[in-house]
């Protein structure tokens, strides 16, 4: 059980990163503002720490918008019905195999305003968590069956996000595509970005 949430925790968690800091650079605004919170409450004489995330409510909420639009982990685990049952109209014998699509169900728009854009904005001040009590965000699922590397994943999400744009400024490089900003994935058990993410570090002077 710990091996697995070493492993999968840390595929889920590097893609997720790669996935926020690509919408973060597609959106120079949003940059500037979790960049500048970060810099406003850990400074420039130390390094960023676990417990910095508590006082950084944008950058939770960027982290929580990328992962709205880019789950991890596209469809959860099987769950297979225990009885007949009737779910929002849908009619489901026993013993069927049930997937849930968290890819789509963050880009409902019954459930979003302007699903498709980044805004962050939407989860400030908001109560929505991805803890599994509020349905139109699981990114980790629900229940008894929420992904176990959950608190793992969530303080590493925060902590090297945080570090990353505290330390640097991130430019993204065309050398190999000048023309494009690639936005298609890869779906596996992880939903990578088909094409992996090249970014120009450039150490961040205050």
């Amino acid at each position: 059980m710990i091996q697995e949430i070493f492993l999968n925790g840390s595929e889920t968690t590097s893609s997720s990163i790669e996935w926020a800091l690509l919408e973060l650079l597609r959106n120079p605004e949003t940059m500037v503002k979790v960049k500048n919170e970060i810099s406003n409450v850990v400074g420039s004489n130390r390094k960023f720490e676990e417990s910095d995330s508590n006082k950084l409510p944008y950058l939770q909420a960027v982290i929580k918008e990328a992962l709205r639009l880019h789950p991890p982990i596209p469809f959860l685990l099987p769950r297979r019905a225990i009885h007949d049952t009737n779910l929002v109209g849908y009619s489901i014998p026993k013993d069927t195999q049930v997937f849930v699509n968290v890819w789509a169900v963050g880009r409902d728009e019954e459930c979003w305003e302007e699903p498709l854009c980044f805004k962050p904005e939407r989860f400030l001040g908001s109560k929505i968590e991805y803890k599994g009590q509020h349905f139109e965000f699981i990114p980790f699922g629900a229940g008894r069956r929420i992904c176990p590397g959950l608190p793992l994943g969530h303080r590493m999400m925060h902590f090297v996000l945080g570090s990353l744009l505290l330390e640097s400024d991130w430019e993204l490089d065309f050398s190999s595509n000048p023309s494009t900003i690639d936005m298609n994935d890869k779906i596996g058990l992880v939903a990578r970005k088909l094409e992996p993410l090249k970014v120009v570090p450039r150490k961040h002077v205050l």
